[in-house]
C-alpha cells in the first residue's frame, strides 16, 4: 500500500495541483487544546474539480484523506495520529460566495468560506445566517456542516443541518454529487444531504452548500438573570417561552466558575453583578414589528422574580451592553483553555434531567479527586459543556492518570439519564470508543454498512466516527 511519503505519489499530486496548493504541514497537525498531534501531506485545492482529482489519486493509491476545515474541532476529527501518512485536504482556498438569492432566503457558498464572512454576506442583503458560535472567525462552513455544529441559536433556528438546503460533495471514488438544491420540499428518495451532514468527512467531502437565510430581527435584546439553581433556570425557561415564544434565540446557563476563570486568567470582561451569583442565565431575543425587547425582558424578569426564579438581573439597554453580556459567555472557552482542563465533556440530556445531572455530577467527581467544575452551555436544548479542571495550585498534568476515570463517570451519568456523550462537537477520533460503549448496536451496524457501501476502501477520514477495519 502506498502512503503520501512515497515520492511517486507526491509527484503524482504535483501534476494535479499547482505549487500554490501545497502547504507546510506544521500549522495543520495540532488541535486547539494541544492533546492531539497529527501528520499528513497538506494540499489546498481551489475548486471542486481539483478536490475530485485529489480524491481519485488517493483512491487509486489507497491513501487516506483527512478533510481539514477551520481546524477548530475538539474531538480530533481533523487529525490522524496513527497509521499510514494521509493527505490532509484543506478547504481554505475554496472560500467564494457563489450566489445569493434574497427573495428565496438562500445563499450558495464554497465549503471553505469562513462563518464570519457568511454572516457578513447575509447582512449585506438584510438577511441573517443564524448559525453562531465562538469560533466564527476561523470555522468554515464545510466543517460546520460535517460536524452538524450547534452553537448558541439552536433553540430558535436548529443545528447546522436545519440551516442547509443542499450540498455539493466529492465522493470516495472522486465523483461529484451535484446536490446544491435550493428547494424546501423534495421527496425524491433518500436524503443524502442529511446523510453527509454530521458524517465528519467519512462518507465524502463537502465542497459547497446552499444555506438557508432568515430575516434579521427588527429589534434585539439580552438579559443576564441570576437564578438560585439549575432547576430554577429550567423553570425560568418555561416562563420565558410562555412570555416570548419563538422570539428567544438563546438561553445560556452559566456557573460562577466561568467568571472566576475569566478573572483568574486576566481576560477582560464587565462583571454584570456586584457579587457574582452561583448560577446565571443569559437570554437573547429577537423581535419583529413594534415589540420592545427591553420591555418584554423586564416583564419576564418581574414575573420570574415573583415566582422566586431570579434574584437579580441586568437588561441590556443598548447593543453595546448586549455585546458586553455576550462577551462573557463567548470568552469563557478561552479562559478554560488557559486554565487547562483535566477532561472536557460536550453532553446533552433531556431538559428535565439537566438539574439532576448537575446535582449528581459534582459528588461523583468528588469521589475521584478534588476538582473545579465549569458547567455552562445551551440550556434551551439540553446541551452542557461540563468541563473538569484542576484544584487551585495544581495543573492538569497532576491529574493525567485520572482522565479516563473522570470521563467515564461523566459519560456513565449522561447515558443513565438518556443523554448523549456528543451533543454538538461530533465523534471524531476522541469518542470512537464512547460511541461503541454507549451507542445502539443496531445503529452502529447500519452506520458501518453505509460506510462500507460509500467508502469501500476506507480512505475517507479513516478512524473518525467508526474504527478503521483492516
Amino acid at each position: 500500500m502506498l502512503n503520501s511519503a512515497d515520492a511517486a505519489f507526491i509527484a503524482d499530486l504535483k501534476t494535479l495541483l499547482p505549487d500554490a496548493a501545497f502547504r507546510d504541514s506544521a500549522a495543520y497537525v495540532t488541535e486547539p487544546r494541544g492533546r492531539w498531534q497529527g501528520k499528513g501531506v497538506v494540499v489546498a485545492p481551489s475548486s471542486t474539480d481539483e478536490v475530485a482529482a485529489v480524491v481519485r489519486a488517493c483512491a487509486a493509491a489507497r491513501v487516506g484523506i483527512v478533510p481539514y476545515s477551520g481546524g477548530t474541532g475538539l474531538v480530533g476529527g481533523q487529525l490522524l495520529e496513527e497509521g499510514p501518512t494521509p493527505v490532509v485536504l484543506s478547504l481554505e482556498r475554496m472560500n467564494a460566495l457563489r450566489a445569493v438569492h434574497p427573495a428565496e432566503n438562500v445563499m450558495v457558498v464554497d465549503a471553505g468560506m469562513i462563518l464570519a464572512d457568511v454572516h457578513q454576506a447575509a447582512k449585506s442583503v438584510d438577511r441573517m445566517f443564524p448559525l453562531s458560535l465562538a469560533s466564527e472567525g476561523s470555522a468554515r462552513i464545510g466543517g460546520l456542516l460535517a460536524t452538524n455544529a450547534g452553537g448558541v441559536n439552536v433553540l430558535r433556528y436548529g443545528n447546522a443541518r436545519a440551516q442547509c438546503l443542499g450540498l455539493e460533495v466529492v465522493t470516495a471514488d472522486g465523483t461529484v454529487w451535484h446536490g446544491l438544491s435550493r428547494l424546501r420540499k423534495d421527496n425524491t428518495g433518500y436524503d443524502l444531504r442529511d446523510l453527509m451532514i454530521g458524517a465528519e468527512g467519512t462518507l465524502g467531502i463537502i465542497t459547497a452548500a446552499a444555506l438557508r437565510l432568515v430575516p434579521q430581527p427588527a429589534h434585539t435584546g439580552a438579559a443576564m438573570l441570576a437564578v438560585p439553581s439549575p432547576q430554577a433556570a429550567l423553570d425560568l425557561l418555561s416562563v420565558a417561552q410562555a412570555h416570548l415564544g419563538d422570539a428567544i434565540s438563546a438561553f445560556e446557563l452559566m456557573h460562577r466558575q466561568g467568571l472566576d476563570f475569566l478573572a483568574e486568567t486576566d481576560l477582560p470582561f464587565k462583571a454584570p453583578f456586584a457579587e457574582t451569583p452561583d448560577w446565571m442565565v443569559l437570554i437573547d431575543i429577537g423581535t419583529f414589528g413594534t415589540t420592545d425587547p427591553q420591555a418584554a425582558l423586564l416583564a419576564l424578569f418581574e414575573e420570574a422574580a415573583e415566582r422566586g426564579l431570579t434574584t437579580d438581573g441586568v437588561i441590556a439597554q443598548s447593543e453595546a451592553q448586549r455585546a458586553d453580556l455576550w462577551a462573557i459567555r463567548e470568552t469563557i472557552p478561552e479562559a478554560n483553555r488557559r486554565i487547562g482542563s483535566v477532561s472536557s465533556h460536550d453532553i446533552s440530556v433531556p431538559l428535565s434531567a439537566v438539574p439532576e445531572f448537575i446535582t449528581k455530577g459534582g459528588p461523583l467527581l468528588a469521589e475521584i479527586a478534588e476538582f473545579r467544575i465549569n458547567c455552562f452551555g445551551h440550556l434551551g436544548d439540553g446541551n452542557l459543556h461540563y468541563n473538569v479542571f484542576p484544584a487551585p495550585g495544581k495543573t492538569r498534568a497532576d491529574y493525567e492518570h485520572l482522565r479516563k476515570d473522570v470521563k467515564r463517570a461523566v459519560h456513565d451519568l449522561t447515558h443513565s439519564l438518556g443523554g448523549s456523550v456528543s451533543a454538538e462537537h461530533g465523534v471524531g477520533r476522541l469518542k470512537v470508543a464512547d460511541l461503541e460503549t454507549y451507542g445502539d448496536p443496531v445503529k452502529l451496524a447500519m452506520m458501518s454498512a453505509i460506510k462500507k457501501a460509500l467508502d469501500p476502501q476506507g480512505i475517507m477520514n479513516p478512524g473518525a466516527v467508526l474504527r478503521s477495519v483492516g
